[in-house]
């Protein structure tokens, strides 16, 4: 089963990692966007515990350049973040507001110990919490998440116990690569418009 998913999996620590993921980004909103839907990339975490930054970190760090982009919304950075206590609310806003955008979830996760670092993207929705056994809405028509530590007994204090410079360069990663990818999207989609 690891073997299927790990075309989709990149290590964070590589030189080429902004590249792969981005590329991977881009064939999965070719695959799924639908000609001007809107996307909302939702980051999912809180900035309480260093395992579980990495969402509202990829949101801080988006920021700045989403304003670039038409009909690209962004939900959950480090001011704002969204998180257990928030989430219901913040998918009832998207379903009121923008019922058919594509959302782009993020989050950390735990995993398998050669996993750790590692960034991961799938069709489908994810399952906030669920590293921690909380019971949380799913969320997504794409899933993005970083395996910030391994999975076993007393998650929280694994997450509480990761590395912040791990989750940073996970947050960079993915941030510059939902960058990279929407940067392509939108002037394949601004040269459509042209011809």
């Amino acid at each position: 089963m690891l073997e299927m998913a790990h075309n989709n999996y990149v290590d964070s620590s590589s030189p080429f990692a902004i590249i792969k993921f981005s590329n991977l980004i881009i064939k999965f909103l070719e695959e799924n966007l639908k000609e001007n839907q809107e996307i909302i990339i939702l980051c999912i975490g809180t900035d309480r515990s260093t395992g579980d930054s990495l969402g509202p970190l990829v949101g801080y760090k988006l920021k700045p350049h989403i304003i670039a982009y038409k009909g690209v919304h962004l939900m959950g950075t480090l001011d704002e973040p969204v998180h257990a206590k928030n989430l219901n609310e913040k998918i009832q806003e998207i379903n009121t507001y923008y019922s058919e955008a594509l959302v782009i979830a993020i989050d950390a996760s735990l995993g398998s110990m050669d996993k750790v670092g590692f960034v991961n993207i799938k069709k489908g929705p994810l399952k906030p919490g669920l590293g921690v056994n909380k019971n949380l809405p799913t969320i997504g028509h794409i899933s993005i998440t970083g395996v910030v530590n391994f999975k076993g007994v007393m998650e929280y204090m694994i997450l509480q116990n990761t590395r912040l410079s791990l989750v940073m360069n996970m947050a960079d990663v993915i941030a510059k690569s939902l960058n990279r990818a929407l940067f392509r999207i939108s002037n394949k989609n601004y040269k459509k418009e042209l011809i």
